[in-house]
């Protein structure tokens, strides 16, 4: 073999390697360390149940929450990678006190499962900081969690 085919074949490996890497971030900066039980619940076959509070490393998937429980998610930013407000879209879910943001940038929400129903959480931050003089780029990161409301 030549030198350059080792090189190749290398080259790809490490490329394999950071693809395969990309796959399992979270959605960036974490909102909060707990745990989620991934089982999921009898009720609706393809969601978890709902933790206490959701953050950023929730995004994209579904949860389980049964009426009458609430759901805070808080999703941390900073002043130059700010996260927009978090817009329901659906049924099930009723906005409540989520409690007073201390950080810039931050996006605090709490959520009342009223009824049996689907709602879809969203937000979205800059991907990166801008800045005058300062490269920046158009990137957007989105958030989305389903929360399926099943009756008590």
């Amino acid at each position: 073999m030549r030198r350059t085919t080792h090189h190749r074949i290398l080259a790809l490996t490490a490329l394999t390697l950071l693809l395969a890497g990309c796959g399992t971030q979270g959605g960036g900066d974490a909102g909060g360390s707990r745990s989620v039980s991934p089982s999921p619940t009898t009720s609706h076959p393809s969601c978890d149940t709902a933790p206490a509070e959701l953050g950023a490393a929730d995004t994209g998937h579904t949860y389980c929450l049964t009426a009458g429980g609430v759901l805070r998610l808080t999703l941390d930013g900073t002043t130059s990678r700010p996260w927009t407000p978090v817009k329901v879209s659906g049924t099930g879910l009723e906005a409540t006190n989520s409690g007073i943001v201390l950080q810039a940038g931050d996006a605090s929400s709490a959520f009342k499962a009223v009824s049996a129903g689907t709602a879809h959480l969203t937000s979205s931050r800059p991907l990166c900081a801008t800045a005058p003089g300062k490269v920046s780029c158009k990137g957007i990161q989105e958030w989305t969690v389903t929360v399926v409301v099943t009756k008590s």
